[in-house]
């Protein structure tokens, strides 16, 4: 396939939100919509000074993003902050470079407000075009995306992803972590467990209302989805309470990382219509290896009183357990 020999208007068409990377790692061409939310300077400019690749990390020029072509991306524009986009990459003939084509996957309903998308900004088979119309039929935000929960539910999933999905964030409920983390210790896996709990969160609700909390939630939700692996669990488990199983992850000083890393990003501020919520967050830590054998109900308890610990310690930071020596200090 070559891009110069298709019709530019029918790929957009197709394709709203593709682009055209070159050979040498330039964007040569846009869809509309891409055109639209990417700054007019972008074209010519190289693919890695206009993304970067959040999902798999490490990809930092042409050739490491030829090498995962037709795997699912994450990608954020410098150009569109707060709007991160799904992507594929797939090659054209030999020396044409690549077509990228992008999506905003979950985050649909933002973007549309975000950036005052309509139905020409679509492709016209797109799903996406039943969903911006319950959008457009409501007159609240808290409406608009319980109606596109349950037109998603209704048309894409199945009774059991239902029950164990968190409808407000998309992540697992608490029996869907559960069953998880029992089926990691049958089968002998090794994992870290982090129990999540947001501070400041009351204050957010009192102060700006729960559509704002609910916002709130969402944000955090996403933060912990870009700073995790797609093989982990993660759990909204509560009203603002999270926890996170991250298979095979048995160094302390990575999960201490991980956990530092998580807490940082939830700190900075959240706009939310014109105003600043600002939330932390306290983290418990525990891991299989302190177990001999771990069992679902302790290592739970234990990750509860390590998050215990970092509450009583003053609140954003990271506490870890392990049963033969109780809660260590792991910094802030």
């Amino acid at each position: 396939m070559r891009p110069a020999s298709f019709d530019a208007s029918a790929l957009g068409l197709l394709l709203p939100l593709h682009l055209y990377v070159a050979a040498d790692g330039r964007l040569r061409g846009f869809g509309p919509t891409a055109a639209k939310l990417l700054s007019q300077t972008c074209g010519g400019a190289s693919f890695f000074d206009v993304f970067e690749i959040r999902r798999p990390s490490g990809i930092l020029d042409i050739a490491g993003l030829q090498r995962v072509t037709g795997q699912r991306l994450v990608l954020s524009a410098r150009a569109v902050p707060m709007t991160p986009f799904r992507a594929i990459a797939v090659p054209l003939a030999v020396g044409q470079g690549l077509l990228v084509n992008l999506s905003f996957g979950i985050d649909i309903m933002d973007a549309v407000r975000r950036h005052a998308l309509t139905s020409a900004d679509f492709a016209p088979t797109e799903l996406a075009m039943e969903l911006l119309y319950v959008v457009e039929a409501k007159s609240a935000v808290t409406d608009e995306l319980r109606g596109l929960t349950l037109r998603l539910q209704g048309a894409k999933t199945v009774a059991e992803e239902q029950a164990a999905t968190d409808a407000l964030t998309g992540l697992r409920n608490r029996r869907a972590f559960e069953l998880a983390l029992q089926r990691t210790i049958d089968a002998g896996q090794t994992f870290g467990l982090m129990h999540l709990d947001l501070d400041f969160f009351k204050q957010v609700n009192d102060s700006l209302g729960h559509a704002a909390g609910d916002h709130v939630l969402r944000m955090v939700a996403r933060v912990l989805t870009t700073e995790t692996r797609s093989g982990d669990t993660l759990a909204r488990i509560g009203g603002d309470e999270f926890m996170l199983l991250l298979p095979g992850a048995t160094d302390p000083t990575r999960l201490v990382d991980i956990a530092h890393r998580i807490i940082s990003r939830i700190s900075d501020p959240i706009a939310y219509e014109g105003q600043i919520c600002r939330v932390a967050a306290s983290v418990g830590i525990t891991m299989s290896g302190f177990y001999h054998p771990p069992e679902a109900a302790t290592v739970m308890q234990d990750s509860d009183l390590a998050l215990y610990a970092a509450k009583h310690a003053g609140r954003g930071c990271a506490r870890m357990h392990r049963p033969d020596s109780a809660t260590l200090d792991v910094g802030p």
